[in-house]
């Protein structure tokens, strides 16, 4: 991928929006998730209007991390867990840009936890569209950090011992201004919050539960629509407090909606304020005095 050569494209809003973002033909196992979330981030991208030469899509490893593949824009497929780190360095490198980032719970919340948490806290302006199967599909079956105890895998014959994490619960912790949660089964729902995070200026997080018939055949579509519960029309998503309590207590259910949702500085804007006083105080730097000291 070559940002650089999107300069000399049009300004943003500049073009009509493409009637689809979708690339090639996606090679996930028949009946997964995955396919309503790569339907729902194209007609999010449709409504939200920029053309394809200014979106970037960012993943890690993982069979929802193939998405840059299926993508008709810019695309990033970086290493295990590091999704976050390039998204990053691109939106601080290139500001203009919409960066989106894909990945699963093994690659989010395992390998990735580190990165997870600092991007967080940082108030990235991004979007994070993670799918949420409850196990590690592209490896054939083992438990994943978001894995339910006692959930029976290949490499946990007699059941997991480890408390799973919640994705809504770490995001909304560690500062993410935007925290939602949706299913594949409700694509309507999925495009909307999709939509939104795109549009919110700061990091958006967005837990996508999306099943993996293959090797998680107990949490399928049904199980994620008997155990999801949407948000109550009075749902005030700028309560912080209420949010924390709601994840607290959700138990084995999965809250439905916009979770919570704050305006706050982003990372890019800081260091933007940052390099507009250096400069104001001493001007614009002069590279080739500051090369000869290393010469």
């Amino acid at each position: 991928m070559t940002p650089d050569t999107a300069t000399a494209a049009p300004a943003a809003g500049s073009a009509a929006a493409k009637s689809s973002y979708k690339g090639s033909r996606p090679t996930w196992c028949p009946g997964c998730g995955d396919y309503g979330v790569l339907a729902c981030l194209d007609k999010a991208l449709q409504a939200y209007g920029r053309p394809e030469w200014e979106v970037v899509v960012v993943s890690g490893i993982g069979c929802s991390s193939r998405f840059p593949f299926f993508m008709n824009t810019y695309g990033f497929h970086s290493a295990h867990g590091r999704a976050l780190t390039v998204a990053t360095g691109l939106k601080l490198a290139r500001p203009d840009l919409t960066v989106v980032c894909t990945g699963g719970d093994g690659d989010a919340l395992a390998i990735g936890g580190n990165h997870f948490f600092h991007t967080m806290r940082r108030n990235v302006d991004l979007t994070y569209i993670l799918m949420d199967n409850q196990i590690y599909g592209m490896t054939k079956g083992q438990t994943a950090p978001t894995s339910a105890v006692g959930m029976e895998t290949k490499s946990s014959p007699y059941g997991n011992v480890e408390p799973p994490v919640d994705p809504c619960w770490a995001a909304l912790t560690m500062g993410a201004t935007f925290v939602a949660q949706t299913a594949s089964h409700d694509p309507a729902q999925m495009t909307a919050l999709i939509l939104e995070a795109l549009r919110h200026p700061g990091m958006a997080f967005v837990n996508c539960l999306s099943p993996c018939v293959t090797f998680n055949e107990v949490m399928d579509k049904e199980y994620f629509k008997a155990h999801g519960d949407p948000l109550p029309p009075d749902w005030d998503p700028s309560d912080f407090e209420a949010a924390i309590r709601l994840l607290r207590n959700a138990g084995d259910r999965f809250p439905l909606g916009l979770i919570h949702r704050r305006i706050e500085p982003t990372l890019g804007q800081r260091v933007e304020n940052i390099t507009n006083r250096i400069r104001a105080q001493a001007g614009e730097a002069d590279v080739l005095s500051i090369a000869r000291q290393f010469l």
